[in-house]
């Protein structure tokens, strides 16, 4: 199974938890200045400086921090079962809804059932070649000497192939619209996580809120025009429009139709395209993510509701987009500075590859590829820190945690504590060789989380990245500038400053 992480066998009983207090706060704001200031610096401080558990204070909550995957691995595991889901970013709300990242309980699994069919392998291969032709497209842009803004061509690339996967087509001028709007939401989310607007009520309406509404309305707008292009689509195949009128369209007020398997008529291509169809027009049989969410429907026959699919949809967008384009970003950085593990994986491309674009099936054929994406989201993982608030009678390692208290665990720390990972700061993708002598503990790496709730995209992010990297670098090497460059923990784990590369095309 690609990218298997071999870990010991489960402890015989929990490791004991016990927590020591880790550094005084302020009164009212606690630890949040320290926090805010450098989030990376703040969760390392208390993993060195204080133990694998340790209680501080953000705000005016109780918080834990634990370090040993031990207890994470009991955290991430019971999370469904003895923790919530922390629900206290406004901003981040306004962008993913009720969605299965926010959704508990019984509304979570089912939410989860009707979701993670959009997702599963089999998908993801009939996803692969839009993945491949992105990339492709970008490739015959690029020009030898040319300077690139990286994370900006990355995220192009993989903007374009979630919109095709999700929407089956690039949407045309609404592309750069939802991009922008999808933008301003990231930066207002990431602002208020490391500020004092973590704590304000929804109806304080600072500027960013106001700048996050307006976002969020674009995307709104967008995204439900798709939804009942859709549902008027599969009235149109069905004939109800002919039999019924407009009676028939009210039918389906409140209930979202199976478009995706509906048979629709086709539009045909757009002026000018040889395949794609106009930008949110009826795309035939097209089976997208989209198609496949309104599909979708649970045990009891209950489809999802539009504010479900919209929700769902926003969020996997979201997710598909930003996630990957910054662990690419991360990868093209680290190859930089490490010629010899250039060198090998232009020798793997070139003996598996031979010249020719790589397919799905060639995943599993490019291991080291694989290692070096892994390898990149150890160093860099995009997702940085998990939180959960604990229900009553919660424990980890026999002991209990007050009902409230916010568990915290960071991949950021994790993935770089020398227990698990001699030299933790060194890039080595030979650390995942099947034969490596360093034994990996569970949840020692766990860039897509862990437990029932480990990201439905995992599987899409990891061939997408191998994919992605491997078309381009059969025709280009990105020549980065020497130095380091610093991480900044926003929503997501970005270069604090732009990473320009000048291009060279590969030999």
């Amino acid at each position: 199974m690609p990218f298997a992480v071999p870990s010991r066998p489960a402890p015989p009983r929990p490791l004991p938890l016990r927590p020591v207090p880790g550094p005084r706060g302020l009164p009212w704001i606690g630890n949040l200045p320290a926090f805010g200031k450098d989030p990376l610096a703040f969760l390392v401080r208390l993993r060195d400086d204080f133990g694998d558990a340790v209680t501080w204070s953000l705000g005016p909550m109780r918080s834990l921090f634990l370090s040993h995957p031990q207890h994470i691995t009991e955290m991430l595991t019971t999370r469904e079962q003895a923790f919530d889901v922390l629900d206290i970013l406004w901003a981040f709300r306004q962008v993913t809804g009720q969605s299965v990242l926010l959704s508990q309980g019984a509304e979570w699994r089912r939410k989860r059932g009707l979701v993670q069919p959009t997702v599963r392998p089999r998908q993801v291969r009939a996803y692969a070649p839009a993945m491949v032709e992105s990339a492709q497209v970008t490739a015959e842009r690029w020009r030898e000497g040319r300077q690139i803004d990286v994370h900006e061509e990355m995220a192009l690339i993989t903007q374009r192939i979630v919109l095709r996967t999700l929407f089956g087509n690039d949407l045309g001028d609404q592309t750069r619209a939802l991009g922008r709007a999808m933008s301003v939401a990231e930066q207002v989310v990431s602002d208020e996580l490391r500020g004092i607007g973590l704590f304000l009520p929804g109806w304080v309406r600072t500027p960013g809120r106001r700048r996050l509404l307006a976002a969020v309305a674009t995307i709104d707008a967008e995204v439900h025009r798709l939804i009942r292009a859709r549902q008027a689509g599969q009235v149109r195949a069905a004939g109800q429009l002919g039999r019924g009128g407009l009676d028939g369209l009210s039918r389906l007020d409140g209930q979202v139709a199976g478009a995706a398997s509906a048979g629709r008529p086709g539009t045909g291509p757009c002026p000018g395209s040889d395949s794609d169809p106009c930008p949110g027009a009826d795309s035939g049989d097209r089976d997208d993510l989209l198609g496949r969410l309104l599909a979708a429907r649970d045990a009891d026959g209950r489809p999802l509701s539009a504010k479900e699919v919209r929700d769902e949809a926003v969020t996997l967008w979201a997710a598909g987009h930003e996630t990957t384009s910054t662990a690419l970003t991360w990868a093209w950085y680290l190859l930089g500075g490490s010629p010899k593990a250039r060198a090998q994986m232009d020798d793997e491309l070139e003996r598996v590859l031979g010249g020719r674009p790589p397919t799905f099936d060639d995943y599993d054929r490019l291991p080291w590829t694989q290692q070096i994406v892994k390898e990149t989201l150890r160093l860099y993982p995009p997702a940085w820190t998990i939180a959960a608030a604990a229900r009553e009678g919660a424990t980890l390692g026999g002991s209990r945690i007050p009902a409230g208290t916010m568990v915290w665990c960071s991949q950021w720390s994790t993935h770089r504590d020398p227990r698990w990972f001699p030299d933790p700061a060194a890039f080595r993708p030979e650390r995942w060789d099947a034969d490596a002598p360093d034994v990996v503990p569970e949840h020692a790496w766990f860039p897509f989380g862990g437990g029932q709730r480990t990201c439905l995209g995992a599987r899409f992010a990891q061939v997408e990245a191998v994919l992605l990297l491997a078309t381009l670098a059969q025709r280009f090497h990105l020549d980065i500038a020497p130095g380091t460059v610093t991480p900044k923990a926003s929503l997501l784990l970005q270069p604090a400053t732009r990473l320009r590369a000048t291009l060279r095309r590969a030999d």
